[in-house]
């Protein structure tokens, strides 16, 4: 063998050993990536005061300044004139008679879900709630629901027991009472009508509940648990011992509205509601050709420990779960623009959580860039296990319209926060936040009464995967070509002038209404295309026994088709 033959052998072998290091340094950095990859958010649904039903209902009360707290509900049984006294010491009554309350928390479709009517009497309203919200999040992430049944989709929730008992004593419903009422069934009875085989968790850390789940349903996605997961909270209030206790501990504001972080904060507004999200892991929500609406880039939980008090916050504790999960997220204090506070409006409250923000995102910001703060408690009151996740849809929203909703009752700031020791304004108005060069993210917090404190780190999608993501993965398959262009789709239904719009449900009942809503949906939407209605309602939606098609060529034609339908 000569001289040169050895020379290319060897030239050979090099180019060999140097793809293998490639490969493995790209498959270790995998590995060791997997563990901080984003979270994808593909889906969300909510219920909140004020008749909120949906994400953009949230939106719109947010925008618009809403204030959702309302008089007792007069769907409950309470002995209002009993119960209410304006004398703060009078046992046995609440000073307060208003809250953030869901007129109507009683009603459920019960057969929608093939529940008996006999059993859907003996269920928590959480329960109901939560598989509505549920359903719903994974319809606006244009998945059919039906299509996960089998999948390893987890189910995250945090809840507390509502005390309902009421209608269990029904003849035949006294069977259905443990399975409704008990609290693991929660998050379990999401996974079982849905047919969910993914990790079931009801978890219950008081008001960071809803926080706490979306950090655990993130990292089970990341350690592959599962392929998506639903995390949220619920909180129904059955019976008003809760404003009763509260009373007696004198932390509730007379007018039951939560003025968060301003002069006139005398207490928090208690409030319901009902929030998910759906997540997937970015890379597999890209692979899925998800519309990703924002991603969780890091969280991090932990718990006051022996403070000054069992209820009371602890300052330094907030400040160490900020700093953690900003390393989880590997990020600094000046990547993030706003938070979206805890925020309760209390005298004791409000001041420690201000200044351990101040501490932390306040300080080495440029004078023209200062973090932003607000809390949707000023709206809505303070939904307890459903409070953090309305923050999270919130600053989710807040990114997508490119806007920083105002907070109410903030026109003074509180004289019990030093504003001067950091970079930190609250949104006493509506702050534009459009997009730059530059990331844009949040932060959400949630701090329970029961010490546990949660932060999660949420922002825009990366428009792109960088090139150092991808500089070591291209010899891993190197019969893919990167750069070959993606043929385009053929297109659908072109040509005939005609567009289906196809509506279902499971009765008749149900379909009229389905058409009216989508008829009122389309009708606040004109920018929607025909063609784009009709393929994700034919694509992206469960289709059930009872259904319609109605045929046009534009709005006018297919609206009144829907018209139609509905009447």
């Amino acid at each position: 063998m000569t001289t040169m033959q050895n020379e290319e052998k060897l030239l050979d072998y090099l180019k060999q050993v140097t793809a293998k290091l490639r490969k493995t340094r790209a498959r270790l950095r995998e590995v060791s990536e997997r563990d901080r990859e984003p979270i994808a958010v593909v889906g969300m649904g909510c219920r909140y005061p004020g008749g909120v039903r949906g994400p953009e209902d949230l939106w719109n009360l947010l925008v618009t300044g809403g204030d959702a707290v309302s008089g007792f509900p007069a769907d409950r049984g309470w002995n209002t004139e009993e119960l209410y006294d304006p004398d703060p010491d009078a046992a046995g009554t609440t000073y307060v008679a208003q809250g953030g309350f869901l007129h109507g928390a009683a009603e459920f479709d019960a057969s929608f879900f093939g529940i008996s009517p006999r059993e859907a009497l003996a269920m928590d309203p959480q329960q109901r709630l939560l598989l509505e919200v549920a359903w719903e999040a994974i319809e606006q992430a244009r998945i059919d629901p039906e299509s996960l049944r089998g999948s390893p989709t987890g189910v995250f929730a945090g809840a507390a027991p509502s005390g309902y008992v009421g209608a269990g004593g029904a003849e035949g419903g006294e069977g259905h009472l443990i399975t409704g009422n008990v609290t693991s069934v929660i998050s379990g009875r999401v996974s079982y009508t849905l047919g969910l085989e993914g990790p079931a968790v009801t978890m219950d850390t008081a008001c960071s509940s809803s926080l706490v789940a979306l950090h655990q349903a993130c990292q089970a996605l990341r350690a592959e648990e599962c392929s998506l997961a639903l995390a949220g909270g619920v909180t129904v209030i059955v019976h008003p011992a809760e404003f009763v206790g509260f009373s007696r501990q004198r932390v509730l504001a007379a007018d039951g509205r939560c003025k968060a972080f301003a002069a006139g904060a005398d207490g928090m507004g208690i409030a319901e509601g009902a929030g998910m999200v759906l997540l997937e892991r970015l890379s597999d929500a890209r692979r899925n050709g998800r519309d990703v609406l924002a991603v969780i880039a890091g969280g991090a939980v932990n718990q006051d420990g022996a403070s000054n008090g069992l209820t009371a916050p602890n300052g330094p504790s907030q400040q160490r779960v900020i700093r953690a999960a900003l390393g989880s997220a590997r990020l600094t204090t000046d990547d993030v623009d706003a938070v979206e506070a805890h925020g309760t409006g209390t005298e004791l409250g409000d001041p420690i959580e201000a200044q351990a923000l101040l501490a932390t995102y306040g300080q080495g910001r440029p004078a023209d860039r200062p973090l932003w703060l607000g809390s949707a408690k000023s709206n809505i009151g303070h939904a307890q296990q459903a409070a953090g996740i309305v923050g999270v849809i919130k600053m989710v929203l807040a990114l997508r319209h490119g806007q920083l909703p105002p907070t109410l009752h903030a026109d003074e700031p509180s004289p019990h926060v030093d504003w001067s020791t950091g970079n930190v304004k609250l949104l006493q108005e509506a702050v534009p936040w459009p997009e730059s060069d530059k990331p844009r993210r949040a932060a959400v917090s949630a701090f329970g009464i029961s010490g546990t404190n949660a932060h999660i780190i949420l922002g825009e999608a990366p428009a792109t995967v960088s090139a150092e993501d991808t500089e070591d993965t291209a010899d891993i398959d190197e019969t893919v070509d990167e750069g070959a262009p993606i043929p385009a789709a053929p297109p659908v239904l072109a040509g005939s002038g005609i567009v289906p719009w196809l509506v279902s449900a499971r009765g008749a009942g149900g379909l009229a209404a389905q058409a009216g809503r989508l008829r009122e949906h389309v009708l606040a939407d004109s920018a929607l295309d025909p063609v784009d209605v009709g393929w994700s309602l034919a694509t992206t939606r469960s289709v059930f026994e009872h259904r319609a098609v109605v045929l046009g060529g534009d709005h006018v034609e297919l609206t009144a088709g829907l018209g139609a339908v509905a009447t």
